[in-house]
């Protein structure tokens, strides 16, 4: 065990000393916070500019029912006919032109209706333009029917399903999009963690074995404790590097949000909460709080855990098997290809058939199949799995992690000082033998 502490305390400082290493540590974070605040600033430019439009309207339906709004200003220049009207919005820099023709069927209007821009409008400008004028027409048409407007208002009645569990327990529709979040963000860390540092495994076992390294480290410790240790030394690296990157996102996005005075998304949620104008804003708020505040918190962080560990290990011990079984980044590639499809296929069961039934035959079988279980299940856990589902579960994904781990020890043994020749899986199997 004393060696494989010192490989362990030689990969993690190795690690953490690295320049590369060091500068992305300390410049993500500034990356992505800046990326971030320029993203909303861009967006927040782009939604308060003003997009002034001119409208043609022949029928006269809409002169005094078109409202503007914020950002959204109507020019009506009823005089003038359509190329006419398109070399004075082209002119005055407009947005664009909505020309309205008269017809005496108002299906027909609405068929014949133009927007005419310099660039392809906005797609939410588009639908809110569509929006109003579909209201108006609409009503106009149960006016020349004979309908009552107000009647037809007075009689709508809207629906808010109560939804409850069959515990008793009150749900609403906010909770499932929290848990989808939820779990989808959970089941991209892993994802993302697993090749990142995995990767970094891999590519450590090659650099050594071709630098010839390996061969004295070889003669004073077993391969088993060497993978181990490169396994365990990256990994706590790798924690080192993910607790740091939490900590600076959220010690700059405090100083960058102070500085530029942008309010920071708890303000919003104050600011919003005590917006008396705007109740139905307010209910959502609340409700994502009281879908946030229901998920098994303790629950997720406990399997968030245990799995991210399994899974990271499990994978982590495959990297340094084919680390060591060849002798540069693209004859790996042919061994890393398989791992790939196998996380990719977890992502696409855990984003596309964990929401639509979290607990289908689909999802549990993919949740106990230990090279998937990590991400599905992680994405399952925030809707409620029955413990014993995940215990069945954890079990399986650790035995196979000590079978991965024997298999990848006797890989390593053998590739750990073969050169010059990429090798098959058929040759991987021989080597197991040995």
């Amino acid at each position: 065990m004393g060696h494989l502490g010192l490989i362990i305390e030689r990969e993690y400082l190795n690690k953490v000393t690295n320049k590369s290493f060091i500068l992305a540590t300390f410049l993500t974070p500034l990356i992505i916070v800046g990326f971030s605040l320029l993203i909303g600033y861009l967006t927040s430019v782009n939604n308060d500019a003003v997009k002034n439009i001119s409208v043609v309207d022949q029928t006269g339906y809409f002169t005094n029912s078109l409202t503007n709004s914020d950002d959204l200003i109507f020019h009506f220049i009823n005089d003038f006919d359509l190329e006419e009207a398109k070399l004075i919005s082209k002119t005055k820099s407009d947005y664009g032109l909505l020309f309205i023709p008269y017809y005496d069927d108002l299906n027909q209007i609405a068929d014949s209706i133009m927007f005419i821009s310099e660039d392809a409008p906005s797609i939410s400008i588009i639908s809110r333009i569509e929006g109003k004028i579909e209201r108006l027409l609409t009503n106009r048409n149960f006016e020349k029917v004979g309908l009552d407007l107000d009647k037809i208002n007075k009689s709508k009645i809207n629906i808010n399903l109560y939804q409850e569990s069959f515990e008793g327990e009150e749900t609403t529709k906010m909770d499932g999009i929290i848990k989808l979040v939820f779990g989808m963000i959970l089941g991209m860390l892993l994802y993302i963690f697993i090749f990142a540092y995995g990767s970094m495994i891999m590519m450590s076992v090659i650099e050594e074995k071709t630098s010839r390294i390996v061969e004295i480290m070889i003669s004073s410790v077993k391969p088993f404790q060497l993978m181990m240790g490169k396994i365990l030394g990256t990994s706590l690296a790798g924690l080192t590097q993910f607790l740091v990157w939490t900590i600076l996102i959220v010690m700059f996005s405090y100083l960058m949000t102070a500085i530029f005075g942008i309010e920071t998304s708890t303000q919003n949620s104050e600011l919003l909460l005590s917006s008396s104008g705007n109740m139905s804003m307010n209910t959502e708020a609340l409700d994502m709080i009281s879908a946030f505040i229901d998920l098994p918190l303790t629950n997720i962080f406990v399997a968030f855990l245990i799995y991210f560990i399994g899974g990271y290990l499990l994978y982590a011990s495959l990297f340094a098997a084919i680390g060591a079984a060849v002798d540069n980044q693209t004859d790996a590639q042919q061994f890393v290809m398989p791992i790939t499809i196998i996380l990719v296929l977890a992502l696409y069961v855990g984003i596309f058939t964990v929401p639509e039934d979290p607990n289908g035959t689909v999802a549990i079988i993919f949740s106990y199949i230990p090279f998937t279980s990590p991400v599905v299940m992680l994405m399952r856990i925030p809707n409620g799995v029955p413990i014993y589902e995940q215990i069945i579960s954890i079990i399986i994904l650790y035995l196979t992690f000590t079978l991965c781990i024997w298999v990848a020890a006797k890989i390593y043994r053998v590739g750990i000082l073969m050169y010059g020749k990429k090798p098959s899986y058929k040759e991987l199997i021989k080597w197991l033998k040995y």
